[in-house]
């Protein structure tokens, strides 16, 4: 999954990237309102972990823009106003939920499982292809009722295909979503891949996972 973390001070920023990569998240970063707008606008992410008061565009006007836009990531606002009418300012201007500073990480990562839990307004709590069934708020995976363990990474890299099933995936869009960082090798993922093939196709019988020759991979809808 790919979390979208706009806050402009360094040592919370850091403190958030390092935790969330830690737990499998793909971190990009935004320090400032405008360039999260923009980010926000042109990547596709999962969630937006926001700051209220940022430089150049406040975390209000970013996440009014973003709804006026029609981009219904779940958003959760990081705010050290914690007042009545400051917490109904934040909902009314299109945030999901809100946690104020100081925050234990722990609660955050709840929070943020829950909105993923939900997904946007139209997204299915989780996916299901085939026979597999990948739950990514409680990150569970399943094939034909039997539990598959993933790592983080792997887990990733499985949802992202998933959620675009039947569409052939380029190579760096897979790292760029699921490592957030264009540096990645491509046998990094061909071993990731590989890695899918052996835990959720070999020991079902099934092939769903194929190799598009110059482009990259894409998961079939029908398995065989």
């Amino acid at each position: 999954m790919r979390i979208l973390v706009v806050e402009d001070e360094t040592v919370i920023a850091r403190a958030l990237i390092e935790g969330l990569s830690a737990e499998g998240y793909a971190v990009d970063h935004a320090d400032s309102g405008d360039t999260a707008l923009w980010m926000a606008t042109e990547n596709s992410y999962d969630a937006i972990v926001l700051d209220l008061m940022l430089p150049r565009m406040n975390g209000f006007l970013v996440c009014r823009n973003l709804r006026e836009r029609g981009i219904a990531t779940p958003i959760l606002v990081l705010t050290a106003k914690d007042g009545e009418f400051d917490q109904v300012e934040i909902l009314d201007t299109g945030a999901d939920d809100y946690l104020a500073k100081p925050f234990s990480f722990v609660v955050l990562l709840a929070r943020l499982r829950a909105l993923l839990r939900r997904g946007p307004s139209g997204t299915p709590a989780t996916l299901e292809v085939d026979g597999l069934v990948l739950d990514p708020a409680r990150h569970r995976c399943s094939r034909d009722g039997t539990d598959v363990e993933l790592s983080p990474r792997e887990f990733g890299l499985l949802r992202y295909l998933m959620h675009n099933a039947g569409r052939a995936v380029p190579k760096r869009e897979l790292i760029e979503h699921v490592w957030g960082d264009d540096e990645v090798d491509e046998n990094v993922l061909q071993v990731y891949v590989g890695y899918l093939r052996r835990k959720i196709d070999e020991p079902f019988g099934r092939s769903t996972i194929d190799t598009v020759r110059g482009i990259g991979y894409r998961l079939s809808r029908s398995g065989s």
